[in-house]
């Protein structure tokens, strides 16, 4: 009884004869989806620690002698703005205008700026007070979720610049794209994280 010999490069031994297609970058926008929700998280559990100790000011200075509510609306418009012009750019993308596109993200990164600049002031203002982190359970919420943010903003500030330099040199290429939309993503979320610590930090301390 004789063995039949298998061709070792017969396609059908081992795979399909059709591969099924993925498309380039398509597991880009869920796995960002998925960063997006931890971070969502982790968001969450600031707020919810600021909402346990945000009152407990260790016969220390509250809200209504810390916070200026006219500074922190200008910086609430800088940060809005900057999601207004994004937006615009994403437009011009649509458009495939591409130095229209780098002209809206250069204005973006203006404005995110400014929001930076406004809020070490606004730290460096309550530093000099003596309202520093140590001060107080609320004092310490206050820097760590404030700050957190901020933190997410410079590096989106460092991600937009980035992107402007790769479309810059390769245009608005399908990745690039991508990488915009990611951005778009990133930068509207943070605008929406912002509303709540304008509401619940700022808003809600000054009628506690």
């Amino acid at each position: 009884m004789s063995a039949t010999a298998i061709k070792i490069d017969d396609p059908n031994v081992f795979h399909l004869e059709e591969e099924p297609h993925h498309e380039e970058g398509s597991s880009t926008m869920l796995g960002f989806w998925l960063y997006l929700m931890s971070d969502c998280l982790i968001f969450a559990m600031l707020f919810a620690v600021f909402g346990v100790v945000g009152g407990n000011y260790a016969a220390g200075p509250g809200p209504k002698e810390l916070f200026d509510l006219e500074l922190v609306a200008v910086n609430t418009a800088m940060l809005l703005f900057s999601s207004i012009t994004y937006g615009f750019a994403m437009l011009a993308m649509d458009k495939n205008k591409t130095r229209q596109t780098l002209i809206w993200l250069a204005v973006t990164g203006l404005f995110g700026l400014a929001f930076l600049g406004i809020e070490l002031y606004e730290f460096a203002h309550l530093i000099h007070e003596g309202a520093t982190p140590q001060r107080s359970a609320f004092l310490s919420a206050f820097f760590t979720l404030v700050g957190t943010h901020g933190l997410h903003v410079t590096f989106g500030i460092i991600w937009l610049v980035t992107l402007m330099v790769q479309v810059s040199w390769k245009g608005l290429i399908p990745a690039n794209r991508r990488r915009l939309m990611c951005l778009s993503m990133f930068w509207h979320f943070l605008d929406v994280i912002w509303i709540g610590v304008f509401t619940f930090v700022y808003l809600l301390g000054m009628v506690r």
